[in-house]
């Protein structure tokens, strides 16, 4: 029997990945659904489409972090050897308007979840999403698995709130969970509303005419920047191991958001500083500031380490960008 993978958040961007990694590895895949997803435009949608794949090998199942009725349904009926837990409210800035739902999805859905899993009679190992906005604005850097979180955002500390419990829950009732600080991480499946996405998107829709200038926050902001793709093959790696234990996953290099413009808009052959504008809009309450991650741990106990780099990473999105809306690369 192949092994089965559940996986909440699976029409996200890491979901998506995640989902074309386990497969490949010959899983059968299970994916937690809100009946508000739209499949056919979502980022499974040529799995979704492929008679081959969906219904044989993949398998999605209507469910929701705050229906606890419908998400113990599709854990006693999957019965899943490995769990990934992706769903939540993702965006920072977005969680200083929407607070509460925040915390009820990120964290209390995070609590639910634990205790349904506690309750299974077969065990099953947890692999639980937390983010390097838990450090917020940290004493050290860069940061590893045991420096303190200092969040700045209702987002970062539902975060911690989620990230301790599953620390609890392993220690306490011996749950095989794991906690992955994934500090961020891009990809051309990224969604729309995040800076990255939003410059790649701007610089190809500038080139092509589509649109004439980009408005912009802070672009001195910096992050560790990764590819969404070498962060789930850590998910899958930190859950394959004999003991459980958290593990960060971050490039060890800052890059500020001047630094994506910049070569978003080089790869395109535009200037741009013909085209950008600074929008105090967009300026956030508080901005987490020294974010770098220390990915000793992974490196060694899982032999994982980055692939794909920044300027690669930022070419290949606003390439994507171009191709999505049938312009010539």
């Amino acid at each position: 029997m192949p092994p089965k993978a559940l996986i909440t958040g699976i029409t996200g961007q890491d979901g998506s990945y995640l989902t074309e990694w386990l497969l490949g590895r010959g899983y059968e895949v299970h994916g937690v659904v809100r009946r508000t997803s739209s499949l056919e435009r979502s980022r499974l949608s040529h799995l979704y489409v492929d008679a081959a794949v969906y219904g044989q090998s993949l398998h999605l199942h209507y469910a929701d972090l705050d229906d606890p009725t419908t998400l113990r349904r599709v854990l006693l009926r999957v019965a899943p050897d490995e769990l990934y837990h992706l769903a939540g409210q993702s965006h920072v800035g977005l969680s200083f308007d929407i607070p509460e739902s925040t915390c009820e999805m990120t964290a209390m859905g995070t609590l639910r979840l634990l205790e349904m899993v506690r309750d299974l009679s077969k065990p099953v190992r947890l692999f639980h999403a937390g983010s390097s906005e838990m450090f917020g604005r940290p004493a050290v850097s860069p940061q590893n698995e045991d420096t303190p979180f200092l969040p700045v955002s209702p987002y970062g500390a539902a975060k911690v709130f989620a990230t301790q419990m599953v620390r609890i829950y392993r220690e306490a009732h011996g749950l095989y969970a794991v906690n992955g600080i994934l500090y961020n991480h891009e990809s051309p499946r990224r969604g729309e509303n995040f800076v990255t996405r939003k410059i790649c998107r701007a610089a190809a829709a500038i080139r092509d005419g589509r649109q004439k200038e980009l408005s912009l926050g802070d672009t001195s902001a910096r992050r560790d920047w990764g590819d969404a793709r070498d962060y789930v093959r850590g998910m899958w790696l930190s859950l394959q191991q004999d003991t459980p234990r958290d593990y960060l996953f971050a490039s060890g290099i800052l890059h500020s958001v001047q630094d994506v413009v910049e070569v978003a808009f080089a790869s395109v052959g535009l200037d741009w500083r013909q085209h950008v504008r600074q929008d105090p809009r967009f300026m956030r309450p508080a901005e987490p500031t020294n974010l770098v991650g220390d990915a000793s741990r992974a490196r060694a106990i899982l032999g994982w380490k980055p692939e794909i780099g920044f300027e690669q990473l930022i070419t290949e999105m606003t390439s994507a960008e171009r191709t999505q809306s049938g312009s010539a690369a």
